[in-house]
């Protein structure tokens, strides 16, 4: 196990390293100056060119990003150009609002996905099973920024029960944090069930046709025993895979949501940070979510090993 494990860290090692790589050269891409955007309309090309020199950006690329590597190897993603502080310490300061909204919406994803995937798979080709599959592919195929919109419109506006937007966190009371919290909750997690679903399902329906599962029938083991207890402690493995994942994606994938929901988290920080044309904090914010995607791989792999005897051997 700790051998596969080890050529598992090597393999995320690398991968980390050309995402930076990556990272560091499409952002270069983005279209415009950030010594031009610093600028007032009335500076000169003398001072641009100041600006440039004091931002690093005359440097040649590769010295450039040698040098922001390394920094980040170190812990250090630079300096903001647009709030002048250092990107850690901006990131540490919004990354618990991302993470607050991650958790509650994985929790909503779980628990519409892992009733409604045992409850289609036992019902294999019945009515609920096609009302599972269809609202599935509803909730694959509707944009997560038009649920958050359809459910602003309905409870905030039409309503009146929850706020369209903002953020309080828990230390403002469980009620109201929740309050504030739990639409863009539900539009990012009802997305994420939907896959979770289809999983969970596909996974079901193959543990349930295994022959262990037909000897336990043979013996009078209650369906229910079996659904629920048995089959579903299988079949879970697999899906674990898809609930690390959607975690992975809700964290990284949240800025339309919040920028929608008027949340200050790490989503609406990297959509403001693109139009600013703030190189380290958007390297920085991008680079986060390629180290929680590696961390995420590395925990499924260790979970898998741990799980799975046969990947130990």
């Amino acid at each position: 196990m700790a051998r596969f494990l080890a050529e598992r860290a090597a393999t995320l090692a690398l991968v980390l390293f050309g995402a930076s790589i990556l990272i560091f050269l499409v952002v270069r891409a983005l279209p415009g100056d950030p010594a031009i955007a610093m600028m007032t309309q009335n500076a000169t090309p003398e001072m641009i060119e100041e600006m440039r020199r004091a931002l690093g950006l005359h440097l040649p690329l590769h010295a450039q990003y040698l040098h922001w590597a390394g920094s980040a190897l170190a812990g250090d993603l630079g300096q903001s150009f647009t709030y002048s502080m250092p990107v850690r310490a901006i990131i540490a300061d919004r990354f618990p609002v991302t993470l607050h909204l991650s958790l509650v919406a994985l929790a909503i994803a779980l628990l519409i996905a892992v009733p409604a995937g045992v409850v289609a798979a036992r019902h294999k080709g019945g009515m609920i099973d096609h009302l599972c599959r269809v609202l599935a592919m509803i909730g694959i195929s509707m944009p997560v920024f038009w649920q958050g919109l359809l459910m602003i419109m309905l409870f905030a506006v039409t309503l009146g029960w929850l706020p369209p937007g903002g953020y309080q966190p828990l230390s403002a009371g469980l009620g109201v944090s929740l309050a504030h919290v739990i639409l863009p909750a539900l539009a990012l997690g009802t997305a994420y069930a939907a896959t979770i679903t289809r999983m969970l399902r596909s996974s079901m329906l193959d543990v349930l046709g295994k022959e262990y599962i037909a000897v336990a029938r043979a013996h009078g083991v209650p369906e229910g025993t079996i659904v629920w207890h048995d089959a579903l402690r299988n079949a879970l493995i697999p899906t674990l895979t898809a609930a690390g994942f959607s975690f992975g994606y809700l964290l990284a994938g949240a800025v339309l949501t919040e920028v929608i929901f008027n949340l200050p988290g790490m989503g609406r920080l990297l959509y403001e940070s693109i139009l600013a044309r703030d190189y380290p904090l958007v390297q920085g914010l991008v680079l986060l979510n390629v180290v929680v995607f590696v961390l995420i791989n590395f925990s499924m792999d260790a979970l898998y090993a741990f799980l799975d005897p046969r990947i130990r051997r």
